[in-house]
């Protein structure tokens, strides 16, 4: 009976986890640490908090067009009002979720542009993987190079630029 229990125990954790770690709030860019990551003061008046753009990668700051696109970024929503809409934390312990600016979703906005990649997982595309198509025959941002390198093979070769994200 007790094993019973644990079972069903352990199945609801899997439906409640994920629903504990999503929240949304409002609030104001005060900081773009490159193409993927900003920081923004909650309305309520709490410090600001990183937030990773779900569903991107963009290039290193380190590395070749990663201060066009952490410019980009910043050029658009820096000191700007944006919803945020998390649905977990990474490694770095920043929030990871959409970014809103009115209605346009931010992660949408830097890949459609050739600012930064659509994460690609477990074979799948990602979810921007049609703007990212749309970029790359434009030549667009990044997609000017022939072969850019996609950040995650930068970081295997020569790790992050900034270690404190």
């Amino acid at each position: 009976m007790i094993f019973r229990w644990r079972r069903i125990a352990a199945s609801l954790l899997i439906f409640v986890i994920p629903c504990v770690q999503a929240e949304s709030f409002e609030g104001v860019v005060t900081h773009v640490s490159d193409g993927d990551t900003v920081w923004v003061r909650p309305a309520s008046g709490e410090a600001p908090r990183s937030v990773r753009l779900e569903g991107i990668d963009a290039p290193e700051v380190c590395q070749t067009f990663g201060t066009q696109s952490r410019d980009a970024l910043a050029k658009r929503i820096l000191h700007r009002h944006v919803t945020v809409t998390t649905s977990t934390n990474d490694v770095y312990h920043r929030a990871v979720g959409q970014v809103r600016l009115g209605s346009a979703d931010m992660a949408g906005w830097m890949v459609g542009r050739g600012y930064a990649w659509s994460s690609e997982f477990r074979g799948h595309k990602g979810p921007y993987a049609r703007q990212e198509v749309r970029a790359r025959k434009a030549r667009l941002g990044l997609w000017h190079e022939d072969n850019p390198t996609p950040p995650r093979e930068f970081r295997k070769a020569h790790g992050s630029c900034s270690p404190a994200h």
